[in-house]
């Protein structure tokens, strides 16, 4: 499984909007999960599960795409869209891998 990872820090005075905006967000079906940070609120990461490395892509293309209905949420980030930050990870397996 890979993934695909979302950083992004909300303004104070648009929490409310993004948290009205984010409940409807999710769904289909999507492996999807979305974290507030304990010791920085306002600051979420969103976890999307991949079958693979070309879906992981994808994923991050639609998610961090200017057509995206995803890209509205960038509105509520200081520093818009360059503020929100994703990278895909891949599994790392076998004898490299300390125990």
């Amino acid at each position: 499984m890979y993934i695909c990872f979302v950083e992004y820090h909300i303004a104070p005075e648009s929490e409310a909007l993004y948290r009205s905006w984010i409940a409807d967000k999710p769904g289909n079906g999507e492996a999807f999960k979305l974290y507030e940070g304990t010791d920085q609120p306002l600051l979420f990461v969103e976890v999307w599960e991949a079958a693979s490395e070309q879906e992981a892509l994808d994923i991050k293309k639609e998610r961090c795409g200017e057509r995206s209905s995803w890209h509205a949420m960038s509105q509520w980030v200081p520093g818009g869209s360059p503020k929100v930050h994703a990278w895909t990870f891949k599994p790392i397996s076998g004898p490299s891998v300390p125990e």
